[in-house]
């Protein structure tokens, strides 16, 4: 897997102050996304341990408490991203159990495949469904357009 950019500290992308990873790729392709730089599956560098490991250990940081992580992209649920999404995941609930996770990918809940259902087990958090520019709402809240829906799963 590949990322884009990673905040140790951030407070737009979820409830509190948070650290969000942005990762690359993305089949969707939405007109008028935000974020086109991360379409390809190539794009960024590369999702090392180290970079793993710097979540960990910014998460656990107690001189910035941090409610949890959201994962953006690109899509983290994009076929060739689920394995590492799936890894950093599991490992965040176990070594970081009361940090919540969130996630926004361009797949609906019912369009997942086994594999990305693997992912959302580990969610407190998902918003799903393609950005759809005639749908846009600038004030909206963690989502662009009305058809994005945010999930609380836990």
């Amino acid at each position: 897997m590949n990322y884009h950019r990673y905040y140790p500290v951030d407070v737009v992308n979820g409830t509190g102050t948070r650290c969000t990873l942005f990762v690359a790729g993305c089949l969707h392709q939405c007109k008028g996304c935000y974020n086109k730089s991360t379409w390809k599956i190539d794009s960024g560098k590369p999702f090392t341990q180290v970079i793993e490991n710097q979540i960990i250990t910014d998460l656990q940081d107690q001189r910035i408490v941090r409610q949890g992580l959201s994962l953006s992209g690109g899509d983290p649920l994009h076929p060739q991203n689920v394995a590492a999404i799936l890894q950093l995941v599991k490992r965040i609930k176990l070594e970081c159990p009361d940090k919540d996770i969130w996630l926004w990918t361009g797949y609906t809940l019912d369009q997942l495949t086994a594999n990305q259902r693997a992912v959302v087990n580990y969610l407190d958090v998902i918003v799903d469904g393609k950005f759809i520019q005639a749908l846009h709402e600038p004030n909206l809240l963690w989502r662009g357009s009305h058809n994005q829906v945010i999930h609380k799963l836990a």
